[in-house]
């Protein structure tokens, strides 16, 4: 027999309801010497008073009478199977009047589990009992069940949506916590290599880290799964315990489940009291959970590095340095996206051509490294072209030939300004991208928004819109990443950027960390923003 089968059929709590003080008294021995609690009532009116005020400890049988004096026991089995504390409690009804046919299909109609007649066979009743308690055990225990998956099935997409490691601790924790209905810790390493304890004293409270010694994951997981793969559970000594984690506020005895989804990588361990995880099921939910922390922080950790690594072959992508041109000054600006998102395609170039100052910024449409690739791509054939002596629009026109042959179906917005080497006039260029702020030295602002079709679409791209600009003057280029907001209309947003820019700091440096802190924040693109001065006396021919 298993252990599941041997608690359903163990001795348990039985109320007996029976007017008759000597048929109460045998039903009472038969459950006594059989080893059941047994409580008694001479009527309804003081049965279900009795369960009433039974708080926790509730029966888990009734054996209730027909005749009672005050009401049926039909109507007592109605009454307690319309209570939601009571309505699981199982009703064996014994009589020695209402015997025939009829009697028992109203009992059985009316709520009763079974129906017996006396005189009544002693090992009869007993099995008969004993049948309604297991019945009784095994449906309450699959709707606790039903219950705890529901709580498994939240904590599992709570710690496989978290964003960041900080909300994966606390999702893992927690869910554990809520999981076993009690304290929870767990000890993970974090993808930037730091170990975390972190412990939730019941369900719901919000995790606390807590200091931990930089071979405490080590310690705990070794022992269970070496080197290896899968998930182990153990039981370690309070004593053990306390000297593995001494800050650590769970006492006692603890079940410690250690899990790992790849061969040498960080495992993951979660605790609780031994005693919250006594049955299979207790155990089976707990590492099917951790097990779902494991995979959700291995995938973390994957991403970091990707990303990590990403960012870092991006960076070889973009200018290592500004080019020093007499009568300009230039600043610029480049912050990737935050932590969690794809890396983007955001570029800026600034470059000497035989023709003047070349000042390109663009954006490669998607987020992925093959956007970051194909930034790389478009820049280097930039440069290549503008050194030729190439005018901008027909830089354009190579570049569009270039990636409709070697990218065909991704476009690129990409905005060039030409500065003439004296600085009395700028050549713009627009495939697409936003339109490049000027602002003039009386204060006067204005976007220059003439533009041709995208790169990709294999469209003409019409000659550069030639603007003459004041000594004094400063020009603006962004990526969409910096002002672009979410439900929010892109004008408006220009609107309140040229706003900024036009009551910022004067200096350039300055003017571009003003820009960057208003409307930088907490962004989910790339930022890119490229800025230049026309000093108040450049060389002029």
């Amino acid at each position: 027999m298993t252990e599941t089968a041997r608690h359903d059929a163990a001795p348990g709590t039985v109320l007996v309801i029976d007017d008759d003080e000597t048929n109460r008294y045998i039903l009472t021995s038969w459950l006594t010497r059989a080893g059941h609690t047994v409580l008694g009532a001479a009527d309804g009116t003081a049965g279900l008073h009795l369960l009433a005020t039974a708080g926790d400890s509730l029966p888990e049988v009734a054996v209730i009478d027909v005749q009672l004096p005050d009401m049926s026991g039909f109507e007592v089995c109605e009454r307690i199977k319309a209570d939601p504390r009571t309505a699981y409690l199982p009703v064996v009804h014994v009589s020695a009047v209402a015997v025939n046919t009829e009697d028992h299909t109203e009992g059985l109609s009316r709520g009763a589990d079974a129906y017996l007649d006396q005189p009544i066979d002693p090992n009869e009743f007993l099995a008969t009992v004993t049948a309604a308690l297991r019945y009784a055990r095994a449906r309450r225990r699959a709707e606790q069940l039903t219950l705890r998956l529901a709580t498994l099935n939240r904590a599992t997409l709570d710690v496989y949506r978290a964003v960041g490691f900080p909300a994966f601790s606390t999702a893992a924790t927690r869910g554990a916590a809520s999981l076993m209905s009690g304290p929870a810790t767990s000890v993970f390493l974090s993808p930037q290599g730091v170990t975390v304890h972190s412990h939730a004293t019941a369900p719901g409270a919000a995790p606390v880290v807590l200091p931990a010694r930089a071979e405490l994951l080590d310690r705990l997981a070794s022992p269970a799964l070496g080197g290896g793969t899968g998930i182990e559970v153990a039981t370690l000594p309070g004593g053990r315990w306390k000297a593995l984690l001494p800050l650590d506020p769970i006492e006692g005895d603890v079940l410690l489940v250690v899990a790992r989804t790849k061969r040498n990588r960080p495992a993951v361990c979660v605790a609780v009291p031994a005693d919250t995880a006594r049955t299979t099921d207790d155990r089976e939910l707990l590492q099917q959970l951790v097990n779902a922390s494991a995979l959700a922080l291995e995938a973390l950790r994957t991403f970091n590095e990707e990303h990590a690594l990403a960012l870092a072959l991006q960076r070889t992508f973009l200018p290592d340095r500004l080019p020093d041109t007499p009568g300009t000054s230039l600043a610029v600006r480049y912050r990737p996206a935050s932590d969690h998102a794809e890396i983007g395609g955001d570029f800026y170039e600034a470059l000497q051509t035989p023709a003047g100052l070349l000042l390109a910024i663009g954006d490669v449409a998607g987020h992925s490294l093959v956007a970051a690739t194909v930034m790389g791509e478009i820049r280097h054939a930039l440069r290549a072209y503008a050194l030729e002596g190439h005018p901008p629009h027909h830089v354009l026109e190579r570049l569009d030939a270039l990636l409709s042959h070697t990218r065909p179906g991704l476009t690129v917005t990409l905005c060039l300004v030409l500065v003439e080497p004296d600085g009395s006039r700028i050549h713009i260029a627009n495939a697409g991208h936003i339109p490049p702020l000027l602002l003039g030295p009386d204060g006067s602002t204005v976007y220059l928004p003439e533009h041709g079709p995208l790169l990709g679409l294999q469209l003409a791209h019409p000659p550069a819109h030639v603007r003459t600009t004041a000594p004094g003057s400063r020009l603006l280029l962004i990526t969409d990443g910096l002002v672009e907001v979410r439900n929010q209309d892109l004008d408006h947003s220009l609107a309140a950027f040229l706003d900024a820019a036009a009551t910022g700091p004067q200096e350039l440096e300055q003017l571009c960390d003003h820009l960057l802190n208003t409307f930088g924040e907490d962004k989910e693109d790339d930022i890119a923003l490229l800025a230049l001065h026309l000093h108040e006396d450049p060389p002029r021919a």
